[in-house]
């Protein structure tokens, strides 16, 4: 029996034997000490990478996301973010329970604004109200189905956030993917933040880590709050080992998700009842608005091979990653017509 095709997430991949290699080769130190020497080198590189002064390998998206908000708040400041983004929707409320600010939601499609939003929800300079502090984007975007900002209209909306002197953090969990699909380089995408984060263990294939970078204060002030949290680890070069085989080898791959992802929309778009422009898949995430119980057509799916997640009464979720080769995906193609043809009995 074939194995199961995994498409709930990117974050379901696991190290190759090379990376696993990579792993168990790096040299060690104790990173809360500040001596590993591969956590110091992956700091280093990254930082160059994006082109800031400084950076800080933590264990999580979340963390990375959570200590830049800490690090450029004080209780009681307002943070601005899509209604859709990852910091409002899937981080427990940090916002709110580590840093104490209240959140500004902006509206906008495949989770993306324009100035005029930002301009709109900077409160005013009154005692009676929160203060705008920070704005943060997604690139690229999950609930907007992976899209990728237009670096126009992404420079547009950061100056107008610069024009009322609010901090700026990108959260670039997949932002290697946007770099992959432009050809568009970290540095250029960070160079309108303050701060940025980036995720290892999704498309990249690492088992667990991100990074943060920014300015020299500040990412002081991000390990001090990655302390406060209890994400620092000891001798954590085996996690930094496996993001820097990463960032030799898994960067270029990217695209070969991206064109799985528009295979499977080409698959489902062909289906009764499916609306959905193929055309419109940026990166590697894939939104599937489908006219039957949505958590019932999963369940289904599973049962003949394929694994995805319902994120809605009528909506699927299918992401790809190296956790899933190109035959897969035609198995993958083949399971989602089957489940989504008239013929199917509900």
């Amino acid at each position: 029996m074939d194995a199961p095709i995994d498409l709930r997430s990117d974050t379901v991949t696991q190290p190759t034997e090379a990376m696993k290699a990579a792993m168990m080769a790096s040299p060690l130190g104790d990173d809360v000490l500040g001596d590993d020497p591969t956590v110091n080198l992956l700091q280093d590189r990254c930082a160059d990478m994006f082109g800031k002064e400084a950076a800080c390998f933590v264990p999580s998206g979340s963390m990375a996301n959570q200590v830049a908000i800490r690090a450029q708040t004080r209780p009681g400041d307002e943070i601005l973010c899509h209604e859709h983004s990852h910091v409002y929707l899937y981080e427990a409320g940090a916002w709110a329970a580590l840093s104490g600010c209240s959140i500004a939601l902006i509206k906008g499609d495949r989770g993306q604004f324009d100035p005029e939003d930002v301009q709109a929800a900077i409160r005013m300079n009154d005692h009676h109200f929160p203060q705008s502090r920070l704005l943060c984007l997604e690139n690229t975007q999950n609930r907007g189905g992976g899209a990728i900002w237009p670096l126009d209209r992404l420079e547009a909306v950061t100056a107008e956030g610069s024009k009322h002197q609010l901090k700026r953090h990108l959260d670039g969990a997949r932002i290697w993917n946007a770099c992959a699909a432009t050809g568009i380089t970290p540095a250029t995408y960070a160079s309108h933040f303050d701060t940025v984060s980036a995720c290892f263990s999704k498309g990249l294939g690492c088992p667990v880590g991100s990074i943060i970078c920014g300015d020299d204060e500040t990412i002081q002030r991000v390990h001090r709050m990655r302390k406060l949290l209890g994400g620092t680890m000891r001798q954590s070069g085996m996690l930094a080992g496996a993001a820097l085989y990463a960032l030799d080898h898994h960067l270029d791959r990217l695209t070969e998700d991206h064109a799985h992802a528009r295979r499977l929309a080409d698959a489902a778009a062909g289906c009764a009842g499916i609306t959905l422009d193929p055309s419109s898949i940026d990166t590697n995430i894939l939104y599937v608005d489908v006219p039957m119980n949505a958590a019932q057509l999963v369940e289904r799916l599973e049962s003949r091979g394929l694994r995805c997640l319902d994120t809605g009464p009528h909506t699927i979720r299918l992401v790809t990653s190296l956790a899933v080769d190109a035959a897969a995906i035609e198995r993958a193609c083949e399971i989602l017509q089957a489940a989504l043809s008239p013929e199917a009995v509900w």
